[in-house]
């Protein structure tokens, strides 16, 4: 999310680690493509006459909301309000460059990040709880959304990365084919807290070329009792995943390392190993390419509610890191994130390792 990604770039800077960056070797990535011979997958789907009818379908939706797995059945069109607290109006927070996302989506001049509100998960810990627990933003219409997809175009931006979409996702097809129609031609990429209906994702199919989601946590129990009850979070993230990458297969970059395509996943180290990162690495390397591009993430902070809960009310230790990064490298993953490798390189001297 915004805050997190900027504080960690911040203290990469402070580090010393952007010579690292620039001249690390990728080990396991996917060849480049061409950005002249590259096309977004939606102006595919409108060229053969199906992205319509996909946006009237996830339309039909809002009449008995199933958006994500809580499924809670509301008549949105009527005004009614799930789980998620969200009407038949999106609500934006905000829209324009971000510099603090993984570094193939942000390339030279950022990835063109609108941030929704309301949420689907509503996790304690949540560190951008104004926007996901309260709802702060304004109402657009699908019109409004569309020219804020193409403003983010014209400011350079290489894709555009619509932030906590599911409970959303409607609105995000109707305005993508406005869009398209007026010009639109980046990579639309999907960024999910990761708590999605496998059925939904196949909507998606041929519409969205990134996927970044989330994997939080491995144990439904935790999952329960840190994202208000989203017992099955750990099940409907791993069939999503697995769906997401049968649509898009593995992240595909120009000849920049900007990406075009592809799923890239991430997962945020938690105190006292509650995020299940043992278990999620070993996940990732039995149902998905060891080459998968996956952000390990380090930047967990105690926010929002986390203070009430004892097992989550510290930061993580240098100590809870390493392993994480350590589980993943002795499970095979060949294409970790950079600017986890940096962070982990940086815990590694500060202990004299």
């Amino acid at each position: 999310m915004a805050l997190s990604r900027r504080s960690l770039l911040q203290n990469a800077l402070a580090a010393g680690t952007v010579a690292y960056l620039k001249g690390c070797a990728r080990a396991g990535d996917a060849p480049d493509a061409n950005q002249d011979d590259w096309q977004p997958a939606y102006l595919k789907l409108e060229e053969e006459g199906k992205l319509a009818e996909r946006v009237e379908r996830a339309n039909r939706i809002f009449e008995k909301c199933t958006l994500c797995p809580r499924k809670c059945g509301v008549n949105r069109r009527r005004g009614e309000k799930g789980f998620c607290r969200a009407s038949d109006k999106v609500v934006v927070y905000s829209h324009h460059p971000h510099f603090g996302e993984e570094l193939p989506l942000v390339g030279r001049h950022g990835s063109g990040t609108i941030f929704f509100s309301n949420c689907n998960l509503r996790c304690v810990f949540c560190q951008n709880w104004p926007i996901a627990h309260e709802g702060r933003g304004r109402e657009s219409t699908d019109e409004r959304l569309a020219e804020m997809m193409l403003d983010l175009q014209r400011r350079g931006c290489h894709n555009v990365n619509v932030v906590t979409p599911t409970h959303i996702m409607p609105h995000i097809l109707a305005a993508t084919r406005i869009a398209l129609k007026r010009g639109l031609r980046l990579p639309l990429c999907y960024n999910t807290g990761g708590f999605e209906r496998v059925e939904n994702i196949r909507l998606l199919d041929g519409i969205v070329d990134i996927y970044l989601p989330d994997l939080k946590y491995m144990d439904g129990g935790l999952a329960r009792r840190f994202s208000a009850g989203a017992e099955d979070y750990p099940q409907r993230a791993q069939e999503s995943i697995i769906e997401m990458h049968r649509q898009v297969g593995e992240l595909v970059t120009d000849d920049n390392g900007t990406a075009l395509r592809g799923l890239m996943v991430r997962h945020l180290v938690m105190p006292n190993r509650v995020a299940g990162t043992k278990d999620f690495v070993r996940w990732v390397a039995g149902n998905l390419p060891k080459s998968t591009y996956l952000n390990i993430m380090s930047q967990y902070r105690v926010e929002h509610q986390a203070f009430d809960h004892p097992l989550i009310a510290r930061a993580i230790t240098a100590e809870e890191f390493l392993e994480a990064m350590e589980w993943a490298e002795q499970a095979g993953l060949t294409r970790l994130d950079e600017r986890s490798i940096a962070q982990r390189d940086v815990f590694r001297r500060r202990l004299g390792r």
